[in-house]
């Protein structure tokens, strides 16, 4: 059954791939004034995210029933669910503005999400006791609901601040944008490396002493770019030797491991970034912008904007409200400044901010757009770094 789970997700990630292809196609449609072409294209984009949706949600229940809880536990559960949130946004918003052009970068987006959850063990296993609870699928799920409807204000904000900066000269916005484009293509190349290297069954034994102070074994997938404080090879797949090692400030077992996956999704993702532009011969921004002439700028400025009034009242309910009855439950404490309740409460402050500027100040347009899209680097930050870098209570995830 989980083989089945996971055929479903894989058929799911590949329409999504499908139905991004047809909703760029559209576009470039519409640019050339093709309307019946581009209406066709949208409307087949629309159904294939449909049914990459249901697609999605039957892994999502076959996994479900197979392993006997809400599959939200590990980091491959989470991040697909989330992928699967941020296509269910994508939808919901089609069908009250009428607009499939959010699924320009909400279907990369979760394609993007479901990339990086592969690279994590799809193996199920037994709850550790503090998740044995059904505050698990009630605060998780919701929690991530909210976060793929933030997601769709970043996609507004982003495809708005494409439509409107200008391009033909270098400034702060322009590589603002391009850090973003540089940010996404980091995620991707992750998972590509990881693929790669798990395909050349690469692994590397180093034994070290943690700052427990106990020796243990740490394992890497990828080469050691960075290896662990004094850190000593016990076994290796290949004669690739670390070539520097991780501050000994870093907590956990596992961070030395962590911190030299982030370095490589730095490094992959700038060479890849790099190859792009060799490839269009001018900032990734810039190459996309002709093709959003045609779109009204204020019409993604109102999507941006509702999507937070929606996804922020969702999110505090399930990252703060949730989690704080669930702690106090668990932990007999219902807050503990543990690492991932930190960057759930920047989180809330961020768009609590964002909601005062608008309605109190009149953020609109750029300003607006801008923030949105830093709101999503830091659901994004603590998607990742907080989960791979930093240790903390919730590291079992």
């Amino acid at each position: 059954m989980i083989d089945i789970s996971n055929y479903l997700l894989g058929g799911a990630f590949f329409t999504y791939l499908v139905g991004t292809i047809f909703i760029w196609g559209s576009l470039s449609s519409q640019s050339n004034k093709s309307a019946s072409r581009s209406n066709r294209w949208g409307a087949i984009s629309l159904v294939l995210s449909l049914l990459g949706l249901c697609l999605q949600f039957g892994y999502f229940i076959i996994r479900w029933i197979e392993i006997g809880h809400v599959p939200v536990s590990n980091m491959f559960e989470f991040t697909t669910f989330l992928g699967m949130m941020v296509v269910l946004a994508h939808v919901v918003m089609f069908f009250i503005y009428k607009t499939n052009i959010i699924g320009l970068f909400s279907l990369p987006t979760a394609l993007t999400i479901i990339a990086y959850a592969s690279v994590f063990s799809k193996k199920a296993s037994p709850l550790v006791p503090s998740l044995q609870s059904y505050w698990l699928k009630i605060h998780v799920t919701t929690a991530a609901l909210g976060e793929g409807i933030l997601a769709i204000s970043f996609v507004a904000g982003f495809i708005y601040l494409l439509r409107v900066v200008d391009q033909s000269r270098r400034s702060k916005s322009t590589f603002g944008i391009e850090f973003v484009f540089y940010s996404i293509i980091s995620t991707l190349a992750f998972a590509m490396i990881s693929f790669a290297f798990t395909a050349m069954e690469f692994e590397t034994t180093f034994k070290w002493v943690s700052e427990t102070q106990q020796e243990e074994e740490l394992v890497y997938k990828l080469p050691a770019i960075v290896g662990p404080p004094n850190g000593e090879v016990v076994n290796s797949s290949h004669s690739f030797k670390s070539i520097t090692e991780a501050p000994s400030w870093l907590n956990g077992s596992q961070a030395p491991r962590k911190l030299n996956t982030l370095v490589w999704s730095l490094f992959a993702g700038g060479v890849l970034y790099f190859l792009l532009r060799l490839l269009f011969l001018q900032r990734i921004g810039a190459k996309i912008q002709p093709l959003l002439k045609n779109i009204n700028p204020e019409h993604l400025d109102e999507i941006s904007y509702r999507s937070v009034m929606i996804g922020f009242p969702v999110f505090t309910l399930g990252a703060l409200i949730f989690a704080m009855i669930w702690a106090q439950e668990a932990w007999s404490r219902f807050w503990g400044w543990d690492p991932k309740e930190v960057w759930a409460l920047i989180t809330f402050l961020f768009y609590a901010a964002y909601l005062h500027l608008r309605l109190s100040k009149g953020w609109e347009g750029q300003k607006s757009a801008w923030l949105t899209v830093l709101g999503f680097v830091i659901i994004m930050f603590n998607l990742i770094v907080v989960n791979l870098v930093i240790a903390g209570l919730h590291s079992y995830a």
